[in-house]
């Protein structure tokens, strides 16, 4: 989908207990620094849906597993009126998820237990900018 890339990430072995990379300020998708949040999810809880007008998303998911949907809404896209997958977890499939401004955005809790997704975002959260819908006004079936 046009505006969502992800990037493989570098997991380093450690006897007792691995290090998980996430994002270096010199890495392509790194927008600027305003914040960084923790969401947690139970397996089978889904979150969405969130489109962000201005900010970049840039999310990790270092504990657990997460299906992410995204569905491009905006006017004169290529990929208008698409939707795209994409599971993260430290074990399966570590990477970084870069989304651009106006996609929509839900997920899934799809691990046992608690998931945990980290998203730096480039400035401090406004509730204001962004917009959100219930999960029924997106034709998707979870």
């Amino acid at each position: 989908m046009k505006g969502v890339i992800t990037y493989p990430l570098k997991r380093i072995a450690v006897e007792k207990g691995d290090v998980l990379h996430a994002l270096k300020s010199t890495d392509e998708g790194y927008t600027g620094f305003g914040e960084v949040y923790f969401s947690q999810i139970r397996k089978g809880a889904i979150k969405g849906w969130k489109c962000h007008n201005r900010l970049t998303l840039n999310i990790v998911v270092p504990i657990g597993e997460i299906k992410f949907v995204l569905y491009d809404e905006r006017p004169g896209s290529d990929t208008y009126g698409q939707f795209e997958e994409i599971i993260l977890s430290p074990e399966k499939n570590y990477r970084r998820l870069t989304i651009a401004p106006g996609i929509w955005m839900a997920f899934e809790g799809i691990a046992q237990g608690t998931s945990v997704l980290m998203d730096l975002i480039p400035e401090i959260h406004d509730s204001e900018e962004s917009d959100k819908k219930e999960l029924t006004e997106i034709n998707y079936s979870f």
